[in-house]
């Protein structure tokens, strides 16, 4: 079998926020053991409330950020430790697409331009002929007209502004397109239009996604595995199928319960979590969800739970399954 596009192995990446006369200096745990991968053409979707490391795992993939430990791996190489002159050429295979796409621009820049730059970076044309072809070819593969080119970012809809920062990522012509919160900060229904464009451009040129986002209503449609974090660890991965219609970890539960029922007049029982979600900076001994979770016991408070293969075939973090079968409330009607 061939190697993973993309492999995260036992990653973290913590923060030293410094003391003062008040307060004690302290590390902030954004991510703490997070392990996945992603295969050439397929979509991981990561997703968990504001604040449990979604966005920083992304900032570490790309190289944004040193990682305190762990290894990344893309296409069976390690780029975690890498210097950034023999990064760069690598940093071809893996674009992004930001949320916000009113920042993520140059606003000084005419669209030309800026699909221009990553193809003249990586040096992918070889003269302006080749160079203005593979322009056009991608406003067309986002499906802006050609007129668009010579026109500014603040000329265009925040939909049509995320068109063209995924066009940008695109000309680089990538394996793995990295989407942090992409379509977070656009209307109904042009969120729609951005997530089927993003299938169709997979289907097309054969890219993976790693689709991060907190709507998991989008996520049910657009991805094939999810994995899913709470406070810097991933508590349970798998396919979509498998997470979405028998959750196997306790918070994975109550985040789905709030998902709308797709059938009108159908119930669901809404699972209302009690207390606050514990600091990155001082988290729980044992399983960081403890002190959240209805179905704690002694050992949850104690042991951090591995992420292992449960009767699901899904993978999750949870003592609960250590117990038997009949005294599992995961395996329960209740479910």
């Amino acid at each position: 079998m061939t190697a993973p596009l993309l492999e995260v192995k036992d990653l973290k990446k913590h923060f030293a926020i410094k003391g003062n006369v008040f307060r004690a200096k302290r590390v902030v745990r954004a991510v703490d053991g997070v392990s996945f991968t992603i295969r050439k053409g397929e979509t991981l979707a990561i997703v968990g409330e504001s604040g449990c490391g979604k966005s920083t795992i992304a900032r570490a993939v790309l190289r944004l950020i040193d990682v305190t430990s762990g290894e990344v791996l893309l296409a069976g190489s390690r780029i975690d430790q890498i210097s950034q002159r023999a990064l760069r050429p690598l940093r071809r295979q893996v674009q992004v697409v930001f949320q916000d796409p009113y920042s993520s621009l140059n606003p000084r820049m005419r669209v030309r331009d800026i699909l221009a730059e990553p193809i003249r970076n990586f040096r992918i044309a070889a003269n302006t002929a080749e160079l203005n072809r593979k322009i056009e070819a991608v406003i067309d593969l986002v499906r802006l007209p050609r007129d668009a080119l010579s026109r500014r970012p603040h000329e265009f809809s925040g939909g049509q502004r995320q068109r063209i920062g995924i066009a940008r990522a695109l000309a680089a012509e990538p394996d793995l397109i990295i989407c942090d919160e992409a379509v977070s900060a656009l209307d109904v229904s042009i969120k729609a239009q951005i997530v089927n464009l993003l299938q169709d451009l997979q289907q097309q040129l054969g890219l993976a996604l790693l689709f991060i986002s907190h709507d998991l209503a989008i996520v049910e449609h657009m991805t094939q595995r999810v994995a899913v974090m709470y406070l810097g660890r991933i508590v349970e991965i798998g396919s979509k199928q498998q997470i979405f219609s028998a959750p196997m970890h306790p918070y994975t539960q109550a985040l789905f319960s709030a998902v709308p029922v797709p059938v009108p007049g159908a119930s669901r029982t809404r699972i209302i979590l009690q207390g606050e979600i514990p600091s990155a900076g001082n988290p729980p001994a044992g399983c960081h969800f403890h002190t959240r979770c209805p179905h704690a016991f002694e050992r949850c408070r104690n042991t951090s739970p591995e992420l292992k293969q449960v009767p699901n075939l899904q993978f999750a973090a949870c003592h609960l399954h250590d117990l038997p079968p009949a005294e599992n409330p995961m395996l329960g009607p209740a479910r």
